[in-house]
């Protein structure tokens, strides 16, 4: 597999941009809402593991 050349005209570097207040408050509540599922998961998959043993 070789190298693959940059075209001309094209800068194929990326820089991040930072998030506004708005974009991180709604990154943090869909974190929040996925940590809660996967809390429940956990436990409900524990309460059949215990209730087959």
């Amino acid at each position: 597999m070789g190298l693959i050349k940059e075209p001309k005209n094209v800068d194929l570097s990326t820089k991040s941009e930072p998030w506004t207040e708005h974009e991180l408050s709604d990154f943090r509540k869909i974190m929040q809402d996925i940590k809660a599922m996967n809390i429940k998961r956990k436990k409900r998959a524990l309460k059949i593991k215990s209730s087959k043993t």
